[in-house]
């Protein structure tokens, strides 16, 4: 997928975009009882706190040594494409849902000693949306896009 650090950029940022406002909107959600048109408009200013926080942990941070352990699990040049892609989803999920329900519970719930119960509880939420989020529908839109964007030949991708 991404070659350059341009690529990498534009990729981190439209994952960021894609996880963040679903993320968003179903703790919303969650948080009213259910996502209305209320809610949705609720979710954008807070979308502002947490994106660059997001991209901030996933670009430095976690992008970094995701790939080394999901490639202890698979082996891109024998593995067959779609279980790398899903080692490497995975890794990336197992780290950056504790990583962001951290510092939404800091942010957003203000939990003061119960912070521990709190975060765990978040972390227990946000799981299994951030996991089928990013494995069904945001990491294929983003890996969609991003073809679109940065087309290349079948030689130069070979």
């Amino acid at each position: 997928m991404p070659k350059t650090k341009l690529e990498e950029l534009v990729y981190g940022l439209l994952m960021t975009l894609f996880m963040v406002l679903a993320m968003e909107l179903y703790n919303t959600g969650l948080r009213m009882g259910g996502l209305t048109n209320a809610g949705i408009l609720a979710a954008l200013p807070e979308m502002l706190i947490i994106f660059p926080i997001c991209f901030v942990m996933g670009f430095c941070f976690v992008d970094r040594f995701a790939p080394r352990i999901a490639f202890r699990l698979v082996d891109p040049a024998v593995d067959r494409p779609i279980f790398v892609i899903l080692a490497r989803a995975s890794i990336t999920v197992a780290f950056m849902c504790p990583i962001m329900s951290f510092w939404a519970t800091v942010i957003f719930k203000r939990p003061g000693w119960e912070f521990i119960p709190c975060w765990l509880q978040t972390v227990a939420c946000n799981f299994p949306m951030a996991f089928f989020w990013q494995i069904f529908f945001c990491g294929p839109l983003v890996r969609f896009l991003f073809r679109l964007l940065f087309r290349r030949s079948k030689a130069s991708s070979v």
